[in-house]
């Protein structure tokens, strides 16, 4: 596959319990560096967070992952070109996802949560997890706590500077997300030749440690196509946020830059 590309549009995919609003830094950045910048929302996650949470809308709880992938590709198809994808955590393996649908000239998966089969047994992803995939919980909106988010999320900040985080981006998630990545729907055939891929893992992540996303990056098998990795010393899984994230936006940036030459 060519690993040159002339793309200057970025589409950025947020995570789980997070919506656009969590890359309005980035993307000013990323204008800044020449890119025409997106950053679309799943359904029903569309608004401010506070008033999200607030409102929570009881369809939000039968969300799939394929209903998420769905929306994004007819999202990335109405645009002129073919885009650069950056996704963070749900967001990192639906770029993932994407790009094994031919939607973008390249991707970064910042966190990414694991594809089907891809697994972990550290204490941290399991006590991080559980509580939002949990059968017992059904279709249920999951509206995490500040204590949660806390650990598993901002594990290296107070707890006042987590609630300030909390209150400004967190909104209310569908279950059916995450638990739909364990079956089929996270499926990705990594033997497939794909568009350039980095893949991007925080040290002091709780709930995708770096040896999940290590693992997620070995995974692929095709020696054609380019599979970067990348593993940034203190970060936690707000490292799209955490003090430093221009850091990582940089590392990007740069990587991008040498696919254009």
């Amino acid at each position: 596959m060519s690993t040159t590309i002339t793309s200057k549009t970025i589409v950025f995919i947020h995570g789980l319990f997070m919506n656009p609003k969590s890359w309005e830094p980035w993307k000013k950045y990323f204008e800044a560096n020449g890119y025409t910048c997106y950053a679309p929302a799943f359904p029903f996650h569309e608004g401010e967070p506070g008033n999200l949470r607030k409102n929570i809308d009881s369809k939000l709880g039968m969300l799939t992952f394929n209903q998420v992938i769905d929306n994004l590709a007819t999202f990335i198809d109405k645009l002129p070109e073919k885009p650069i994808l950056i996704g963070h955590s749900i967001g990192g393996l639906a770029v993932q996802k994407l790009l094994g649908m031919n939607k973008g000239v390249a991707a970064i998966a910042i966190d990414p949560a694991p594809p089907q089969g891809i697994m972990s047994f550290k204490w941290s992803f399991l006590r991080a997890n559980l509580p939002t995939i949990s059968p017992f919980k059904g279709n249920s909106v999951c509206l995490p706590t500040v204590k949660w988010f806390h650990y598993a999320f901002c594990n290296t900040m107070t707890m006042a500077e987590t609630m300030i985080e909390y209150d400004k981006f967190v909104v209310p998630e569908s279950r059916n997300i995450p638990r739909s990545t364990t079956k089929t729907d996270g499926k990705i055939d990594f033997k497939r030749p794909h568009a350039p891929l980095l893949i991007i893992a925080g040290e002091k992540d709780h709930i995708i440690p770096a040896s999940l996303n290590r693992k997620n990056y070995k995974a692929y098998k095709d020696k054609s196509s380019i599979t970067d990795f990348k593993e940034f010393h203190g970060r936690t899984h707000y490292i799209c946020g955490q003090q430093g994230w221009e850091e990582v936006a940089g590392y990007i940036n740069d990587w991008i830059s040498k696919l254009k030459k």
